[in-house]
């Protein structure tokens, strides 16, 4: 803000033989009296001055408005007037004192607050002195320069008292960042939310709009009708939406975004996504009692996508051709999707602004997490094979971060050896760590440790974390109590306690078969899991959120485990689009040599083929969706995939029996859902997005993808005749349609909680039967 953009305000060092002939009816002046010289002479005034000018540790300047001269000005180092034990004093600071001349009749509005601007500019900006924070002492009488000082963003300390060469004075201390003045009425000022411009909504409505009418009608939920003239209609009620589109295999709408319009009462309207979903509450059947919580959980997607592309403006986003050459992590940050089945895919609701420019994994930031020390005799410490307290703690901490936190539990009175160490996320530690847990902290039963010098990145899946710091050390991943796309984000302690022993057995079943090996797929194991249940909320009748808000998982890194040659990317980059439209599968592929049909044959050889063989040869199904594979690249082309998030979302969907150790991951359904775990996951999930991309930047047309799968099918029976019917009975992959299970339904339903962990198969919803893309002929 610029009060009074008309005056012309500069600064000049002061002379003391003219100046004094101005300042000295200036502090003659009754409203000058808080300086302490009305009665001083002009040889007074001068000698003042040349005693300032011959000390270094301040300086005198006068100040012209329009050309006339108008205030002084001095600054100096503040340990001249404040004694260190009434004011600790921080590099970059100085203080300042502003005296204004007697005003004068022609004086408009706005006057002195310009002056003050000014000199707080001139002490602040690099142009000026350069300073990083200003400190002021005024008479706490002074009640003028008291009103300029807090317009200026002055944040007052303290009453002190300071002497002076005229006695004791009682002042107020007070001081002023640069980002004080820039958020004060005088400051240049400037929004904390650039990103939320008109320009920037209108292209993201467009997308997510264009989003919601793809996703929506692929689920049968909204049925758009191709008009006359080639363009497809939907009606909205108060709306009317036009658009083209091709329609694709699995029903997968591939809208032109640009030609998107809305028309209200035959005028043409602004496309906002909210105000569509709110046209679209009884079609989309979303409760009443949810449906604030649904668009919040938009609104937040809307505003990250938001910032998405305010960076990409600033020069600050990777184009899909500069991720060839991007490290693991810098691929990982530039993602922009996420899930891109489901609309509201960013909630995030918890996050302030502050929160996700820390911690969204687009962002990209490093962070230190916060650890807790947790009574055993209220926690479970579960290791995988082969791994014991001593390595895991050797993995995860370094020596002298064990000794800190054994003498600080020492320190406190604990015995170290009746505690487990559990990291947190800072958000969780600030959040919830202080109150939902004050009575486990008040009884000793959680120790606050401190923060450890690693420093990590969060990864898409938002609450897991890569280590920056110590190469090849393992990820962790913690309980995030925000709610992101239809859950609260816990981590629970009871599943903690099986995970490391379900990882192992997956582990054992992939490493021993020669398929998995033959087409490089293998799993990164879950090693070592924590969880805390001291606290009241695990002594409720039902489950809830609260019982998950203290655990954690330490998981392989892959990097370790790559081959010389090779880079790893997250499989979300196949459905990544930069801020100018390319797509990352289209400069993948380019940047290979291959054509479209090697390079897509190759990559569902290592991914389609292994879930396939798991789920015929070990009825075994993953959670196989972009952020839980990890691809492993070989000039540009797939050469394998690691999977991930094993314990939490594998599941073995037969009949065979388990130990009791990891019978929870046992979910037996009939043949045709057990499908699902491919064409659902895989087929819905994963591949008709691909393959409406690579139709879209003609690299290859839909139908011809479809053609490679049905040939990874076939490659699959052929090589593998013993197991290609399925282990438990005939499970046909080919079949003319499936059951067509919707991912966005489910979170439209209950927002906040889209199905029972504990009872997926019956929390599924349908809208009948969609047609195979590779059924037999």
């Amino acid at each position: 803000m610029t009060p009074t953009p008309s005056f012309s305000i500069t600064l000049e060092p002061v002379d003391a033989s003219s100046a004094a002939e101005i300042l000295h009816p200036w502090l003659a002046d009754p409203r000058a009296r808080f300086w302490g010289m009305t009665d001083a002479t002009h040889e007074d005034v001068r000698s003042y001055l040349d005693e300032l000018d011959a000390d270094p540790r301040q300086s005198g300047w006068l100040g012209r408005v329009d050309g006339h001269v108008a205030f002084y000005v001095e600054t100096y180092e503040p340990s001249l007037l404040l004694p260190s034990e009434l004011f600790t004093a921080q590099p970059g600071d100085i203080g300042m004192h502003l005296l204004v001349s007697p005003p004068r009749t022609d004086t408009v509005g706005g006057y002195t607050s310009a002056i003050m601007q000014k000199v707080v500019q001139f002490c602040l900006d690099e142009n000026g002195l350069g300073r990083t924070r200003i400190v002021v002492e005024p008479d706490i009488r002074n009640t003028s320069i008291l009103a300029k000082n807090a317009a200026a963003g002055f944040r007052f300390l303290g009453e002190i008292d300071l002497e002076t060469d005229q006695g004791y004075k009682r002042a107020a201390l007070s001081v002023c960042t640069r980002a004080d003045f820039a958020a004060s009425p005088l400051g240049q000022w400037e929004s904390p939310m650039p990103h939320l411009r008109p320009d920037i909504a209108a292209e993201v409505h467009r997308h997510l709009v264009a989003k919601a009418i793809s996703e929506f009608a692929h689920e049968r939920l909204i049925s758009p009708v191709l008009g006359a003239d080639g363009a497809w209609q939907l009606d909205a009620g108060a709306s009317c939406y036009s658009f083209r589109a091709d329609v694709l295999s699995l029903e997968h709408w591939v809208i032109d975004e640009a030609s998107l319009q809305r028309r209200q009462n035959d005028a043409s309207g602004r496309l906002d996504v909210l105000e569509l979903i709110v046209e679209l509450q009884s079609a989309l059947a979303i409760p009443d009692e949810l449906l604030s919580v649904y668009l919040e959980e938009l609104s937040s997607t809307f505003a990250g996508a938001a910032a998405k592309r305010s960076r990409a403006r600033r020069g600050e986003q990777r184009s899909s051709t500069e991720l060839l050459q991007a490290d693991f992590q810098q691929v990982e940050a530039a993602m922009t999707e996420g899930h891109p089945g489901f609309l509201a895919n960013n909630g995030r609701i918890g996050f302030s602004l502050t929160d996700y420019r820390r911690y969204a994994p687009e962002n990209g930031q490093r962070v230190r997490l916060m650890w807790v020390a947790a009574a055993r005799e209220h926690a479970h410490l579960a290791l995988g094979d082969g791994l014991d307290e001593d390595r895991h703690h050797a993995a995860v901490l370094t020596a002298d971060e064990r000794r800190a936190f054994t003498t600080r539990l020492a320190d406190a009175g604990h015995d170290p050896e009746a505690f487990h160490f559990l990291p947190m996320h800072p958000w969780q530690a600030e959040h919830r760590l202080p109150i939902t847990f004050a009575p486990d902290i008040a009884r000793g039963n959680l120790v606050p440790l401190g923060f450890t010098a690693d420093e990590f990145q969060p990864q898409q899946s938002i609450r897991t974390f890569f280590n920056l710091t110590r190469n090849g050390a393992p990820y962790v991943k913690v309980a995030l109590g925000i709610q992101n796309m239809g859950f609260v984000r816990g981590l629970s302690p009871a599943y903690m306690r099986d995970t490391p022993a379900i990882n192992d057995w997956v582990a054992g079943l992939v490493s021993s078969d020669a398929v998995f090996a033959s087409v490089g797929f293998r799993v990164l194991r879950e090693r070592a899991a924590l969880g805390y249940s001291g606290d009241v909320y695990h002594r409720t009748a039902h489950t809830n959120p609260h019982q998950k808000m203290l655990a954690a998982l330490w998981r392989e890194n892959p990097v370790p485990l790559l081959e010389p040659g090779e880079r790893v990317i997250t499989m979300a980059s196949l459905v990544h689009r930069d801020h100018e439209g390319h797509s990352h599968i289209g400069a993948l592929i380019r940047a290979s040599g291959q054509t479209s049909a090697e390079w897509v044959k190759a990559y569902l050889r290592a991914y389609l083929y292994p879930l396939v063989h798991a789920l015929l040869a070990y009825d075994l199904a993953f959670m196989p969706h972009g952020e839980n594979l990890i691809l492993r690249i070989r000039d540009h082309a797939v050469a394998g995939v690691f999977m991930k998030d094993i314990g939490e979302e594998v599941s073995v969907l037969g009949p065979q029996a388990l130990s009791p150790e990891i019978s929870r991951i046992k979910a037996e359904v009939s043949d045709r859902e057990k499908a699902l775990a491919i064409f659902t996951d895989v087929f819905d999930g994963v591949l008709r997005h691909i393959a409406g991309i690579l139709d879209a930047d003609s690299l290859l047309p839909a139908d011809e993808f479809w053609r490679l799968v049905a040939s990874c099918l076939d490659d699959y029976e052929s090589d593998q005749p013993e197991t290609a019917r399925g282990l438990s009975g005939f499970l046909d992959l080919r079949t003319r349609t499936f059951a067509h299970s919707c991912l966005n339904r489910l979170q439209l339903r209950n927002t906040l909680q889209m199905v029972d962990l504990a009872n997926q198969s019956e929390s599924l919803l349908y809208a009948g039967e969609i047609l195979n893309p590779v059924a037999r002929s």
